[in-house]
């Protein structure tokens, strides 16, 4: 790691964009798993998920005449980077999650971008922790809880293993953003990276799919859910970690995971646009923490308001 402390990644409204699509597309696999798991169990999903994704960024790949990566070094970082973002978050809190709520789950997912910027502060040059990014933080997980509603903390201290296995899920995206960095050292562009990193973990959860839901045994599942399956693919899958890598490169992991707050934001208004459910007080309350947690993350805004009543002063 380099002795020297260089300057922290920012957010310009390009990154900014991204992030707020990745977002739409993440909130969006809920509706697709909504649909899909009616007739599919978890790790068969998930597996078709990461599949459908690397199949069409390998097809991008060779229609754009680019090539995959074929050094060692790179593929074992792909493997890493699957196993840490993919495979064991998944099987982490897909199994927590027949103990607990969904909307806990959620909750302890939303503790994701804290512990990056514990993990980051540790073991980056230029992602350390500041009093103001640690509230934006702090606020914007408030704004998630208060956003999710606080029935879903009934079942908080109840099935605490289930419980650790999501903050474990949690835990490992968050060592997942800050491994990704190396890619961009290593010289392997967005595409590149996310295309390897899914097929990866298809090969890694494979077996896992194969001894957990013996899926030969499942019945033809219907078109709904076949096109389910191609729109978690697609979109909140290849589309989405392309934004994914391209975000990390260019603003680090901190930046990067606070589309986990975003991700309840975008999953509620996509609820009330598409499907017509009612927007409570608490939801325009939640956004509004998250919207200043963002803000204080960020940090151009305060320094302009500093700044503002410096110069009054």
């Amino acid at each position: 790691m380099p002795s020297h402390t260089t300057s922290a990644p920012a957010m310009g409204g390009r990154e900014w964009a991204m992030l707020l699509a990745l977002a739409v597309l993440w909130g969006g696999s809920f509706f697709f798993n909504g649909v899909a798991v009616r007739e599919l169990p978890s790790f068969t999903l998930v597996w078709l998920r990461v599949a459908c994704a690397a199949v069409v960024l390998l097809g991008v790949l060779r229609l754009l005449g680019q090539r995959m990566p074929m050094r060692a070094d790179v593929w074992l970082a792909f493997f890493g980077m699957g196993l840490l973002n993919n495979v064991a978050p998944f099987a982490l809190i897909v199994w927590g999650q027949h103990s607990i709520a969904s909307g806990l789950a959620s909750i302890l997912n939303a503790t994701t971008p804290l512990f990056t910027v514990l993990v980051a502060h540790m073991l980056t040059p230029d992602e350390k922790l500041t009093p103001l990014k640690g509230g934006g933080v702090i606020a914007g997980f408030a704004g998630t809880a208060v956003m999710i509603g606080p029935d879903a903390l009934g079942g908080l201290g109840v099935g605490v293993l289930a419980q650790m296995a999501c903050l474990g899920g949690a835990l490992s995206y968050a060592f997942a953003g800050i491994f990704g960095r190396r890619f961009r050292r290593m010289g392997v562009p967005p595409l590149a990276t996310a295309a390897g990193q899914v097929s990866a973990s298809a090969v890694l959860l494979f077996p896992v799919m194969l001894l957990a839901d013996r899926p030969w045994t499942l019945a033809m599942p219907h078109a709904a859910t076949w096109a389910a399956v191609l729109g978690v693919g697609l979109l909140s899958t290849a589309v989405a970690y392309v934004l994914y890598f391209r975000i990390l490169a260019a603003a680090g992991a901190t930046n990067l995971l606070l589309v986990t707050f975003l991700i309840p934001v975008s999953a509620i208004l996509l609820g009330a646009a598409v499907l017509g459910e009612r927007l409570e007080p608490r939801h325009f309350l939640g956004m509004a923490l998250i919207g200043l947690g963002l803000a204080a993350i960020d940090g151009r805004l305060f320094r302009m308001i500093h700044r503002a009543a410096g110069e009054t002063a």
